[in-house]
């Protein structure tokens, strides 16, 4: 393992031959066919105070990975399960389920991997990697979760609406966290040369990174996506594919729509195939003969579709299974391992200008269109009841280090999910029609769970006891149906265009939108990726095509 540079991270922002490994797994591996979850309140977002659980403990407070207050997301309990705002509850005739905050830490406990980082991702061999799944999708699912949940509510407003009942932004897929408010509103994130173009940074190597402040944060339009080095250069892909369209001839307004819809079809074409399962979306699309496209939802139906709120079930339950994907090292490039939290300027801590030790070869992380896989590919970890050693006690950039604080990941989002009130994992499974497993086949034996489950552990259990490679009917459902449900019901979204458009060459995956963006290197054993500045998708703006859904 190569060492890391000598630059420290800093808080996060307030303004060969032979037989591969691989190839063994996927052999092996049984199953069906495939962030960090919500994240923390953005910069300008109402300070609040650290909320203290039944037992003493605090689980505010911090940046990502669960660790922080989501506006609103306290509906269920401050102001009724029927009540809808920014969010609301699916599956409102659901009483909340309320175990004892003890059997909640004892499971916390249990599922934590104690197998440390390893020096080589080559080097894992413990059974938890997913064949099916490369490790991006689970940052590509943290930045999707950060557009659905950023709130850019001014914050006068925020303090008078806390629970987010009628001052809040869409979770449509809009990338608010590349555009922010526009460029009147938010100009710190346009090019101050030519307004049309997102403003880019450079690294003291001269390599594009974030825009930052000298400080080291990055000046975006959510800070979350600068709290590690994976998501920030996801985060910079996206205003590269901008600025690459803006050069290529088009207008902000026609690069800002063209990158929305590319985005949106890696979420319908890509990323939810590889969670749910292809065939789960396949049966939720339904397109008529002039290719207009429809949803199947039959228990995502939020009261006003105009300003559809988020169902807790989700954001606090079935889309935190993204906790369980996340690696404890991931190779960046050939040959250099990092763990995901380690020593400060020794991990992949965010809030700092990009090492080039931290450079991101993306062929280590997605399947790239044209280019020999490496051997070593990071693979997101199985969906399952365990998470990574370094999820169990979370840094000071992620959870203040106060008297009391929660550091274990899983706790937090136990005792998150009873405090917001989710109902148990059974009561869900009978409400949408499925047989309930019950706790003895989830390995819950103590009496004190009535026979229930929390429902984040219980979508996790789901999936592990279907191989892990994908959510099980339960989980995979609440998410296809609330994100498919999302983009349905924007009329900006591609599935409501007033012609049936796709990108200009499918299939079109999450490859394909990096080779466009310009930062993928080419061939296998290429160092690094320098890119010239005004560098971005080649060719004219896409035509509008017959959508493949």
């Amino acid at each position: 393992m190569h060492p890391l540079d000598t630059a420290s991270t800093s808080a996060a922002a307030t303004d060969g031959p032979g037989l591969s490994r691989r190839g063994v797994l996927a052999g092996l591996a049984a199953g069906l066919v495939a962030l960090p979850a919500a994240g923390a309140t953005p910069a300008h977002a109402a300070p609040r105070a650290p909320v203290t659980t039944p037992a003493g403990g605090v689980l505010s407070g911090g940046g990502g990975h669960g660790a922080a207050h989501l506006r609103g997301a306290d509906i269920a309990v401050t102001a009724g399960r029927k009540v809808e705002g920014r969010f609301g509850v699916m599956f409102p005739k659901l009483p909340a389920f309320a175990p004892d905050d003890a059997l909640l830490e004892g499971l916390a406990h249990r599922m934590i991997d104690r197998t440390p980082p390893l020096s080589d991702v080559s080097l894992s061999n413990d059974g938890f990697d997913n064949p099916d799944m490369p490790a991006g999708f689970a940052y590509l699912g943290q930045f999707i979760d950060h557009d659905m949940t950023l709130d850019l509510t001014p914050l006068p407003e925020q303090q008078v609406d806390p629970t987010g009942l009628t001052n809040f932004d869409t979770p449509f897929f809009d990338l608010g966290s590349v555009y922010g408010r526009g460029p009147a509103a938010d100009p710190q994130l346009y090019d101050p040369a030519d307004p049309r173009r997102m403003r880019l940074g450079r690294t003291s190597d001269g390599l594009p990174d974030l825009p930052r402040r000298a400080d080291g944060t990055a000046v975006i339009g959510d800070h979350r996506n600068d709290e590690n080095l994976i998501v920030c250069q996801l985060h910079l892909a996206f205003l590269l594919l901008h600025n690459g369209f803006v050069d290529s001839g088009a207008s902000f307004e026609e690069a800002r729509r063209l990158t929305r819809w590319h985005f949106q079809w890696l979420i319908v074409h890509d990323f939810l195939p590889h969670v749910v399962g292809r065939p789960v979306v396949e049966a939720m699309l339904r397109a008529d003969a002039r290719g207009a496209v429809t949803v199947d939802r039959r228990f995502y139906r939020p009261g006003n579709p105009h300003r559809p709120m988020m169902p807790i079930e989700y954001s606090v339950g079935a889309y935190r299974f993204g906790h369980s994907m996340v690696r404890a090292e991931y190779e960046m490039h050939d040959e250099v391992t990092i763990p995901f939290f380690g020593s400060p300027g020794h991990d992949l801590r965010g809030s700092r200008p990009i090492p080039s030790i931290a450079r991101i070869d993306w062929n280590y992380f997605f399947e790239i269109p044209g280019t020999s896989a490496p051997d070593d590919r990071n693979l997101t970890r199985l969906i399952d009841t365990k998470l990574a050693l370094p999820l169990a006690e979370l840094p000071p950039t992620v959870v203040k280090h106060v008297d009391g604080a929660i550091l274990n990941l899983a706790q937090r989002n136990l005792l998150r999910g009873k405090r917001l009130g989710l109902p148990a994992g059974q009561d869900v499974a009978r409400a949408m029609g499925v047989a309930p497993i019950p706790n003895d086949r989830l390995g819950l034996t103590e009496r004190g769970w009535s026979g229930k489950a929390p429902l984040w552990f219980y979508v996790l259990k789901e999936a592990e006891l279907l191989g892990g490679r994908t959510l099980g009917p339960v989980g995979g459902r609440i998410v296809a149906e609330v994100i498919l449900g999302v983009l349905a019901l924007d009329r900006s979204s591609f599935l409501n265009a007033p012609t049936a458009w796709a990108p200009a060459s499918t299939p079109f995956a999450c490859g394909d939108l990096l080779r466009m963006a310009g930062v993928v290197q080419e061939g296998p054993g290429a160092e690094e990726n320098e890119l010239p500045e005004e560098q971005g998708p080649e060719g004219d703006p896409p035509e509008e095509a017959a959508p493949g859904t």
